[in-house]
């Protein structure tokens, strides 16, 4: 295919060539209708570049087929068979995918180091969740995809599962055995989805880990916007083989997406897929190199402790992402929140991710010389002023096996049954109503249905007495839990 067109940037071209007038939305008229205070700010082409696909990029009919063709070269790039655009994010994209496999009632396999978004999926569409609990690393407190052997015990003991989601980078870049997995999923002739939002870039150089298509597969979701070149909100469904419809995908992204799409990420999507197929291998190499000198200078820094192949000879994960700098700070006498908060503070430097042990930086195909020295000097600053910083206050972290809690009520019974609100001294033994999750990075320790237990009190309340994020949380504080009513 010719990987030099971009379908939807050319029609986006078309139309201001024309010089169209449109009178239906947006309602700002490609900018004309925006307050010149925003413009200021955000600049003419965002809002000259916002145009509906009907009658607008396409037709009324989208007889043109601008999205269809941007799509077909999407998945030819990758290596998928088919691949769909979403505009609203991989959090509605890993619930569409599960929506295309597993329906009310039924099973299906979700490993339990899932976003949040998951666990919303499951009590959206009232799934039943088998959880496979992760590879509990209890040195670096970290969770690793589960494996192989993992998925097979539970197919063997709930052969009615109708398919199994993996997550793969997890948000620190430890990597699953995904061809693994899809064989024992396989076997059982029941699907895999991957979770791969943070693997939107793994298709474009043979140095990084495996990409899900590659490794067999059936239904990949990529938030492109993670570790790619597209705005916001830019996911992609890509899709291999039979055993999930393409019909029935596109039924169910239709049931959960909007229908008010943005062109703003078709068009970054469009011309993301274009560069990566002629630069991509090249931009990566690049990054790799840069990876591998700010690798270098972290682990020449005391009191750092950087994530890197160890976890994968220690048996712990397949693979890591190189690109992902995870940094243990603990040695330093500071928790990662603090060291987030003082790059922040003191260097101008914001962290993709923080929690109570380590902070992680992504390096992408977009940085350079300046974002390099940049991170490994704020990195040499933080050793040098940990001495300034507050000592953090006592996180009571779980040992391993604690957050592997006991489902009593499906999710989606838990969640909209009737609740009440109980002191947290109170809450050890009650069933939750709520999602309690850290964020970043969002996957959370309580589940709706799950038994609360005094060691996961003891280190929500202590955490969040540390600074630990817990948005989703009724109570935030952790003072009060909010549970069902006996």
């Amino acid at each position: 295919m010719d990987h030099s067109r971009v379908p939807v940037l050319e029609a986006l071209e078309e139309f201001r060539r024309r010089g169209d007038v449109v009178y239906g939305p947006p309602g700002h008229k490609q900018g004309p209708g925006v307050d010149p205070r925003v413009l200021e700010i955000l600049g003419e082409g965002l809002f000259r570049a916002d145009v509906l696909s009907l009658n607008g990029l396409d037709d009324r009919r989208e007889s043109q087929g601008v999205l269809a063709q941007a799509q077909e070269l999407m998945a030819d790039a990758v290596g998928a068979e088919h691949a769909f655009f979403s505009t609203c994010g991989s959090s509605l994209s890993v619930k569409t995918a599960m929506l295309a496999v597993a329906g009310p009632g039924e099973k299906l396999l979700i490993s339990r180091n899932a976003h949040k978004s998951v666990i919303s999926a499951v009590i959206v569409n009232g799934v039943e969740p088998v959880w496979v609990h992760p590879k509990f690393d209890a040195e670096r407190h970290l969770a690793h995809p589960p494996e192989p052997d993992d998925v097979r015990r539970s197919l063997e003991a709930h052969p009615d599962a109708k398919g199994m989601l993996l997550i793969t980078p997890t948000d620190w870049g430890s990597c699953a055995d995904i061809r693994g997995v899809a064989e024992v999923c396989h076997a059982y002739d029941v699907p895999l989805i991957v979770d791969e939002a943070w693997g939107a870039h793994l298709p474009f150089h043979p140095a990084l880990p495996a990409w899900g298509m590659d490794a067999g597969a059936d239904l990949v979701v990529t938030s492109v916007h993670k570790m790619g070149g597209a705005v916001e909100q830019s996911s992609v469904f890509h899709l291999q083989g039979d055993r999930v419809s393409p019909e029935v995908l596109r039924q169910r992204e239709d049931l959960l997406g909007t229908t008010s799409s943005s062109s703003l990420v078709y068009a970054t999507l469009d011309g993301w897929r274009r560069h990566m197929v002629e630069q991509g291998h090249d931009l990566l190499e690049e990054a790799l190199r840069r990876a591998g000198r700010v690798r270098e200078a972290v682990a020449g820094l005391p009191g750092l402790r950087l994530m890197d192949d160890a976890v994968v000879r220690e048996g712990f994960a397949a693979g890591i992402d190189p690109l992902k700098i995870t940094v243990d700070v603990r040695e330093l006498g500071v928790s990662g929140m603090q060291a987030a908060e003082w790059l922040r503070a003191e260097r101008h430097v914001d962290i993709g991710a923080s929690d109570t042990c380590r902070i992680s930086a992504i390096l992408t195909h977009a940085d350079d010389d300046r974002t390099e020295g940049v991170l490994c000097d704020a990195l040499r600053a933080l050793v040098e002023g940990a001495d300034s910083i507050e000592r953090p206050r006592s996180v009571r972290l779980p040992e391993p096996g604690v957050l592997e809690l006991e489902q009593a009520v499906l999710p989606r019974t838990a969640f909209f049954g009737e609740a009440e609100h109980v002191p947290a001294e109170k809450a050890a033994g009650r069933i939750a109503a709520e999602m309690i999750s850290p964020y970043p990075p969002g996957v959370p320790v309580v589940a709706p249905g799950e038994v609360i237990t005094q060691e996961v009190v003891d280190y929500l309340r202590s955490g969040a007495a540390a600074g630990m994020l817990l948005p989703d949380a009724a109570d935030g504080s952790m003072e009060t839990f909010r549970v069902l009513v006996r």
